[in-house]
Formats: structure tokens, sequence, C-alpha cells
């Protein structure tokens, strides 16, 4: 599904990129795709799926 019309960037590039690239926020997920640069309308959807993703990667163990 296509979260930026825009630009046309999908909820699976945004997925990609919290899970390849570490994307934690918005502002890292502009970092690597244009989203948000046009009209903004995607950015509450794309801020969700973030924080979706997020929730569920795996628990970060401290090595110390």
């Amino acid at each position: 599904m296509y979260v930026c019309l825009c630009n046309a960037i999908s909820d699976k590039t945004i997925r990609n990129a919290v899970h390849q690239q570490h994307v934690r926020s918005i502002r890292e997920l502009r970092d690597f795709v244009p989203v948000g640069s046009d009209c903004g309308k995607c950015i509450r959807q794309a801020r969700e799926i973030i924080n979706e993703e997020i929730a569920l990667l795996p628990p970060i163990n401290n090595v110390a």
C-alpha cells in the first residue's frame, strides 16, 4: 500500500527502513526516502508504521 502518493513510498519501504537502516523517527526516515517532503499528508501514517515495526523488534539485552 502506498503511504506517500507524492513520492510513491510504500509501507514496505518504510518497514524495510526500520529493520535494515534502524530508522526510529520521521527525521531518520527522511535520510533514506523523501516521505512527507511535498504535501505532508503521509507523516501520521508513516509514523504509525515506524512505531508498529519498532514494537515488533526483539528487546535489546545490555551487555556489560
